[in-house]
């Protein structure tokens, strides 16, 4: 899966967004089950990505929460 760019992401409407959100949750947990087993190989380094990815996320919704109480 590619990396998520931050001005690909501001594109999604909410709806996109949250459902993204929930598809990097998840490959998160199975990247840190593969993690805590031992078996999660070259992949390492993703699981990174996957926090940094969802702090993206989080950070639109953020963003957009802050313009609509403004």
């Amino acid at each position: 899966m590619a990396r998520n760019r931050i001005k690909t992401l501001r594109e999604f409407n909410d709806s996109d967004l949250k459902d993204k959100l929930d598809d990097l949750k998840v490959d998160l947990a199975k990247l840190r089950s593969e993690g805590s087993k031992g078996t999660l190989k070259k992949d390492a380094g993703v699981i990174r990505w996957k926090r940094r990815d969802i702090a993206r996320v989080l950070t639109i919704f953020n963003e957009r929460a802050g313009r609509k109480n403004s």
